[in-house]
């Protein structure tokens, strides 16, 4: 019995450590990605990516809001 509850214990350990792991890859490169799919909708959506400041901030805009971004 006691065997079965190690085991237990050994799975939810190895679970909680590739939970705790992948929750720290998504938030260190988040903006990059949320970045990337950015990217992929706005070719999607026929807009202009525009880069942001820092990672994540990217937006996709029109032509003319890009013309008139650009004259400030």
């Amino acid at each position: 019995m006691s065997r079965r509850g190690q085991a237990l214990v050994e799975y939810v350990l190895i679970i909680a450590l590739i939970s705790v792991i992948t929750i720290s890859i998504v938030s260190y490169f988040g903006g990059y990605l949320k970045d990337a799919i950015t990217k992929s909708c706005c070719s999607i959506a026929d807009k202009v990516y525009v880069e942001g400041d820092k990672p994540g901030e990217a937006k996709c805009v029109s032509e003319e809001e890009l013309e008139s971004m650009q004259e400030e």
